[in-house]
């Protein structure tokens, strides 16, 4: 059976609205040309089940709303999908807006089927959870769906199509957030799968529901700034064509004007007015041969000059989504830039379909290389399954749109493997992508045989050499520059565990102390009293409840009470000793928190209280907030510093004195000078031009460290006072 011409199902796709003399029967009809007769009938046995369920809905429009379904299933039947896929789509509602379950589907028409409208439908909402986590689970879901079967997100991308194309009877704020959420996350994927009309459509309908006028605005500037676009076209195509001819090559050229989005993001991206975006104009040459392509690209630079900076062999290096084709950009009549596209027949394909051509190809019989996009898909997605775990909702989706973006970059490993990512991707990108383990222990990179640091953008055809240590671990600074999905979440992840471990260990530091003070054996812990108080506070293991004590989540002299005899339990008399106070050593990391209000370092006095989430907050004892009285008496804990306290800490110093030419630089040299350094610095607004109060953050090894500092200050001369705020 041959394929559809792709030129016809575009337009096809692009035209077809859903009125109310559209039914099953021209469905049907259209099916006939390329489904067996039987596979027909499910189809239609499929509708009758349907349309049964949906009896009585409507949709906002007032139309019965088996419409959208049948619209849908319209759409994928333009694009010549198999019958389990159409099923599928009439179906593709009724989980989600009827009695329905995904057991009586299987039952009805089969586990294949019931898979792929379950995982269409959206994720069922849990008391107490936002809008935007909704929206999160349901998009997690759909992916993780994505990975069983791809036909899931056909599905997906014709319902978002045709609800696009009905968007004009929903209130203004429901369109905006809608056509804001195909922007964000549907016309992306449509590009990443590579089903290129689909994209096209859904952007333009997206831009003209979130920004009317100034789609009919822009429209109206394109259509002065090119002028008669259809004669101009004709006058390209024939000369081409003739071209073309003249040396014997069979092609196809087509020309079309771009669409609206894609010029109005080329101009926001590039920072661009409209007459300075000139390839409005697109063209494709379609021929039979691979040689073909690179002839034909002489020939059209022979016809027209080319602009030798603006072209792209994305045939010898094809884009993620398998995209492949030669691209140029020329100056054609009247000086205006052309951009031409010249692939093979089986390239323009996959071009326009993606992976849809693989359901396409196999119902006309015939095996080719379209399974390059589902290859590079499945790839995607299963960097996507591996980036999920672990991670909340609304971060995964943050993350993927991120990774929905790639404005891409070709390097290579040292064994001359390929790798793409996006453009201003750093070593640590290009580390993750190889493996994790590979990202979680580098220290450094040879680009190019040149040691450059981690957070160096990679170009282009660069040769990237990752250096490891054991010892090594992720830095919360990457977060900063990383800019794939994939690398973000590792880093996270790692991140998250690590303030876990340190939650647990100052657990049991707290806990063990407040159990020393009430002279209880360590062995409870252990005990099958232990169990009682994990089953009273719905915990699994003892860990959990350390990492709630050290999270701030619990009291620990509160949990230790439990550990008690009953009898002494409800008394409260107990003979507690002495209470010693516990020890801070400056390496607990993520769940020891320095206040900012009055920043101690060691060698001060210190107390800290509990705070949820943050662990303990250390405080200064003549800092105000130690007598806050939202605090309650018991929340506040005696510390003290160890003795091998060590590493830099914050503390912030007011210097006042005479506003002199270079105070800030002198001031800055004495800091230095005494082996310390400035985090920042802020200028208070000058009462007089004679005075200068200045504020310093600065970093120091504990007390002794910062009256150093301070008396460097205030040798100086123009300095009058140095105080410590």
């Amino acid at each position: 059976m041959d394929l559809p011409v792709i030129q016809r199902i575009g337009s096809a796709i692009r035209t077809q609205r859903v009125e109310r003399s559209f039914g099953i029967d021209a469905l049907t009809r259209l099916l006939g040309e390329y489904l067996p007769e039987e596979q027909v009938s499910e189809v239609r046995r499929a509708y009758v089940y349907g349309a049964q369920l949906h009896e009585g809905q409507r949709r906002t429009s007032g139309e019965p709303y088996i419409y959208h379904p049948l619209a849908v299933a319209r759409i994928l039947a333009d694009m010549r999908l198999d019958h389990t896929t159409l099923i599928a789509a009439i179906l593709h509602d009724v989980i989600e807006d009827t009695g329905v379950t995904k057991e009586e589907i299987t039952r009805d028409f089969g586990a294949d089927i019931a898979q792929l409208v379950d995982g269409v439908s959206k994720f069922r909402k849990a008391e107490g959870m936002t809008r935007a986590e909704i929206q999160a689970e349901s998009f997690r879901k759909l992916l993780m769906a994505m990975t069983q079967d791809l036909r899931v997100i056909l599905i997906k991308l014709a319902d978002r199509l045709h609800n696009m194309r009905t968007l004009g009877v929903m209130e203004s704020a429901k369109r905006r957030r809608i056509a804001r959420e195909t922007l964000e996350i549907y016309a992306p994927i449509a590009q990443r799968l590579g089903i290129h009309f689909i994209r096209t459509e859904l952007e333009d309908l997206a831009f003209a529901s979130l920004y009317p006028n100034r789609a009919v605005v822009f429209a109206a500037a394109i259509k002065e700034q090119i002028g008669d676009t259809k004669s101009i076209i004709n006058d390209i195509e024939s000369r081409l064509s003739k071209a073309l001819r003249a040396e014997g090559i069979g092609a196809t050229v087509v020309g079309r004007q771009k669409n609206l989005y894609s010029i109005y993001s080329k101009m926001r991206r590039k920072r661009l007015r409209l007459p300075a975006v000139m390839d409005l104009l697109g063209f494709r040459i379609t021929v039979s041969k691979l040689d073909d392509c690179y002839r034909c690209l002489g020939i059209v630079h022979s016809v027209y000059r080319p602009v030798s900076e603006l072209f792209n062999d994305y045939i010898a290096n094809p884009k993620i989504n398998g995209y492949q084709s030669l691209h140029t950009t020329c100056v054609g009549p009247r000086g205006r830039k052309i951009e031409v596209q010249i692939r093979t027949r089986d390239m323009h394909h996959i071009a326009e379909s993606g992976i849809a051509a693989h359901w396409q190809y196999k119902l006309g019989g015939r095996t080719t290389s379209v399974a390059a996009p589902q290859v590079r898909a499945r790839e995607w997605l299963s960097s996507l399954f591996e980036m999920q775990g672990g991670t909340a909702a609304i971060d995964f989706l943050e993350n993927v749109k991120v990774d929905l973006f790639p404005d891409e970059v070709y390097v290579f490993t040292p064994k001359g493997e390929i790798r793409r990512l996006p453009r201003g991707a750093t070593p640590v990108d290009f580390a993750y992508s190889v493996h994790t383990e590979l990202g979680d222990h580098c220290v450094a990179a040879r680009i190019d045989q040149h040691l450059e640091p981690l957070n160096s953008p990679i170009s282009n055809g660069q040769t990237i050499e990752i250096i490891t240590a054991n010892h090594a671990r992720p830095n919360a600074t990457w977060l900063n520059f990383v800019k794939t999905a994939k690398a973000r979440s590792c880093i996270r992840h790692y991140l998250k565990t690590q303030r876990e471990d340190e939650a647990i260990r100052l657990g049991r530091r707290l806990l063990e102390k407040a159990m020393r003070e009430l002279k209880l054996p360590m062995a409870r812990l252990k005990n099958e009293q232990a169990d009682e108080v994990l089953k009273l506070y719905g915990l699994d293991d003892v860990e959990d409840l350390y990492s709630s004590i050290g999270l701030g989540q619990r009291l620990a002299p509160l949990v230790a009470r439990h550990f008690l005899p009953d009898a002494t339990r409800i008394s409260g008399t107990t003979a507690t000793g002495d209470a010693s106070p516990l020890a801070v050593e400056g390496t607990e990391g993520l769940i020891l928190d320095y206040a900012k209000c009055c920043r101690p370092v060691p060698g001060d006095d210190i107390r800290g209280h509990i705070s949820v989430g943050r662990g303990i907050v250390i405080h200064r004892m003549d800092c105000k907030q130690t007598h806050n009285r939202k605090i309650s008496p018991q929340d506040w804990l005696s510390l003290v510093w160890a003795d091998n306290v060590s590493g830099d800490y914050v503390a912030e110093l007011r210097v006042q004195g005479s506003n002199r030419r270079g105070l800030l630089a002198s001031i800055a040299s004495e800091i230095a000078a005494a082996e310390s350094s400035i985090e920042n610095v802020h200028m208070a607004e000058r009462v007089d031009t004679e005075s200068a109060d200045m504020r310093f953050v600065i970093t120091v090894h504990d007390r002794t460290h910062l009256a150093r500092v301070m008396r460097r200050i205030r040798r100086l001369s123009n300095v009058a006072k140095v105080t410590r705020v």
